[in-house]
């Protein structure tokens, strides 16, 4: 067991372990949790009832999460005079599975980003989301419900863990001089710098992980999304490692969009292809059916996560989890919007979604099913906080609270 300097653990339930690389899920696991930064409480508080309720519901007392409060962010900060303690990433390394909600990003301190820092120190290399379409559910397209695909987003490379100087400072000047003077590569004197890195590594885990998870789900394809006709070393190489390694490690069971087009038989294959980015969010609204799963670079991953979101309900209906070899953690994917802190009107179902998806990789799909039919239930009956409300005709406004009494008597 870890030893903590700050937290302390609870008195029972058991950890989650795996053995032979397979996950080991006790019925009564530890699970920690953050609440998160400004309306992060509300949602929690929320959440983690309809979580209870959906366990209770599917194995009748026999299994239960034992939850375990691990601190980050504002709390983490007021409490112990630091963003991210070293306590909880030990528990999250312990416990193997874990879920938050929304996180603020510190202005000083020193923590570029506490969602980048998590994944970093915890090996979370891949940030999944799922998007669908909850019938019921407000809607900006004409068929809403041809969206049902999954984003694997590289989340510990690209520009979000890139290198930045500001202008004018001596690192700036200096890298300046350097690319002038040895690269013969001139930049304006007056510009910021930053260094964008894709590896090998990095770019060939993600894409494994999301082969396999098309395999293992029997989805149709998956989709490359790249800018590799610009960016032709970095996001370029992340599409020829895409195809390497599907073909070195996956050949019996994949064919390439080329492939195809020569002729090759596709039946009972999981179809490669690639897609430059800014064609990519075209096609999303135009073709959205055909299309399945996606790996992408870290910041491509992020535009269209957000895109699709946009398209079936906003990211209030979005879930999100960020996994590595080791460890999976789930969150919301929204932002902490702190003027509505305190105020119970946030739409909880990103992070009971996340949940869901939490109890999925457990193996609990039966608690993973109540909890996604209520949402659709709930959603259908018009029974909605504020930000799906405003878009519906005839809608029940209730708050966050609320939201989750109704979500728990529709299970």
């Amino acid at each position: 067991m870890p030893r903590f300097s700050i937290l302390k653990p609870p008195a029972d339930g058991s950890p989650v372990t795996r053995k032979n690389k397979r996950l080991v899920v006790p019925d009564d696991p530890i699970v920690p949790f953050i609440e998160g930064d400004g309306t992060g409480p509300d949602i929690w508080r929320a959440s983690v009832r309809v979580f209870d309720a959906a366990v209770k519901k599917a194995y009748g007392g026999k299994r239960r999460i034992v939850w375990f409060e691990v601190l980050a962010g504002e709390k983490a900060k007021e409490l112990t005079g630091d963003w991210l303690p070293a306590d909880t990433i030990e528990a999250v390394k312990a416990y193997r599975i874990a879920i938050k909600g929304p996180l603020t990003t510190p202005v000083a301190g020193g923590i570029r980003s506490l969602n980048v820092t998590l994944r970093q120190a915890l090996g979370l290399y891949a940030s999944v989301r799922p998007v669908r379409y909850f019938e019921g559910s407000p809607a900006p397209v004409t068929h809403p419900e041809r969206m049902n695909v999954v984003i694997f987003r590289e989340s510990t490379e690209d520009v979000y863990a890139g290198i930045e100087f500001a202008r004018g400072t001596p690192q700036a000047e200096k890298l300046i001089e350097f690319l002038a003077r040895d690269l013969g590569k001139r930049v304006p004197p007056d510009s910021g710098i930053g260094v964008k890195p894709i590896s090998e590594t990095g770019s060939k885990r993600l894409i494994r992980m999301a082969l396999q998870w098309a395999l293992d789900n029997h989805r149709r394809s998956v989709t490359l999304v790249h800018k590799g006709n610009i960016m032709k070393f970095t996001e370029g190489a992340f599409r020829d490692w895409g195809y390497e390694l599907a073909k070195a490690e996956f050949r019996d069971r994949i064919v390439t969009e080329d492939e195809v087009a020569a002729g090759a038989p596709a039946e009972d294959k999981l179809l490669i292809k690639d897609r430059i980015a800014d064609s990519m969010f075209q096609q999303i609204l135009t073709r959205t059916a055909e299309y399945d799963v996606f790996a992408a670079p870290n910041l491509n991953g992020d535009y269209l996560s957000d895109a699709c979101a946009a398209q079936v309900g906003g990211l209030g209906m979005a879930p999100g989890a960020n996994l590595g070899d080791e460890i999976a953690f789930f969150e919301a994917t929204h932002g902490t919007a702190p003027k509505y802190a305190g105020k119970d009107v946030i739409n909880p179902a990103s992070l009971i979604l996340s949940g869901a998806m939490m109890f999925q990789y457990m193996g609990w799909r039966e608690a993973a099913e109540l909890i996604e039919h209520s949402v659709e239930k709930t959603v259908k009956a018009k029974q909605v906080t504020y930000d799906l409300a405003r878009q519906m005709r005839g809608a029940t406004e209730l708050r966050t609270s609320a939201f989750a009494d109704a979500m728990i008597s529709n299970m």
